[in-house]
C-alpha cells in the first residue's frame, strides 16, 4: 500500500514536471525574436544577409532570425 501511495506521488510529479516544461518551451518561442551570430546562422545551414535591409539569416535553422 505504501509503495502504491510512494509511486502515484512520483508519477503526478513526472507529470507535473513535464507540464511545467511545456510551459516554458513555449513561453520562449512567443518571446521576442532571437538573434544569432553569423557563424551561428552558417552552422544552421543558412546564409547571413548582413548587407541586406534587416540583416536576416536565410535559410536553415535559423531563418529569419536577426544576424549581429
Amino acid at each position: 500500500m505504501r509503495i502504491r501511495r510512494i509511486l502515484a506521488a512520483a508519477i503526478a510529479t513526472a507529470a507535473l514536471t513535464g507540464l511545467g516544461l511545456t510551459g516554458a518551451a513555449t513561453a520562449t518561442a512567443q518571446g521576442a525574436p532571437s538573434s544569432v551570430t553569423p557563424s551561428q546562422c552558417k552552422q544552421g545551414g543558412g546564409i547571413p544577409a548582413i548587407n541586406e535591409p534587416g540583416n536576416l539569416c536565410k535559410g536553415g535553422t535559423y531563418d529569419g532570425e536577426t544576424v549581429d
